[in-house]
């Protein structure tokens, strides 16, 4: 396995179905936005959010399934979920919905990441393969990001708010210790290729 793909006959293609459906998931970030910041829809910007969750969830599971698994989606799929969170947290923020100081801590670590990569592309290391507890991280905030979005009143929307600061919690304890053990493997590869 090199560079998270399993090497098979259209691990360097480019139109595949899981790719479409990353793109199309992609074009969920400006439309949660605006429908958000600018229309303030917030249940129409639930099931962006929504869609956008599911579609992460299927685009890996039919790429497995129809053997389908290419380094462009192995890129785009993680790069497309930093956007989704990135892009709520601000939201969310700009709201008052999260809580300033965590929503610049969790962007903070993928801004740092960011840096990394670029520093181990730069010095011809491959791209570190996406963990499990990567993986879960995101898919903790990926689930509780749109409940806060339901999150208003009470009755569902207390119960909304309970379940999505127990994704959130949870999540973002994971996502900045997968933070952590990304980085700590970028700096051995760039200490080895140093040495």
């Amino acid at each position: 396995m090199k560079g998270g793909v399993m090497p098979n006959e259209s691990s360097d293609r480019i139109i595949t179905l899981p790719n479409l459906i990353t793109l199309i998931r992609a074009l969920g970030v400006p439309l949660f936005l605006f429908l958000y910041l600018k229309s303030h829809q917030p249940g129409w910007a639930f099931f962006v959010l929504w869609i956008g969750a599911i579609t992460d969830y299927l685009d890996g599971k039919i790429a497995r399934l129809l053997n389908q698994t290419s380094k462009l989606g192995a890129l785009l799929d993680p790069a497309i979920d930093r956007l989704y969170i990135f892009s709520t947290l601000i939201a969310f923020m700009i709201k008052g919905v999260w809580p300033l100081w965590l929503g610049l801590i969790l962007i903070a670590r993928d801004v740092y990441l960011g840096f990394i990569t670029f520093r181990l592309k730069k010095s011809g290391e491959e791209f570190i393969v996406v963990s499990y507890l990567g993986k879960a991280a995101t898919f903790n905030l990926l689930y509780a990001l749109p409940l806060f979005l339901l999150s208003k009143g009470s009755g569902w929307g207390l119960v909304a708010k309970e379940f999505g600061w127990a994704f959130a919690i949870w999540g973002s304890g994971l996502y900045l210790w997968s933070g952590f053990e990304y980085s700590r493997e970028a700096i051995k590869r760039l200490h080895s290729v140093r040495g």
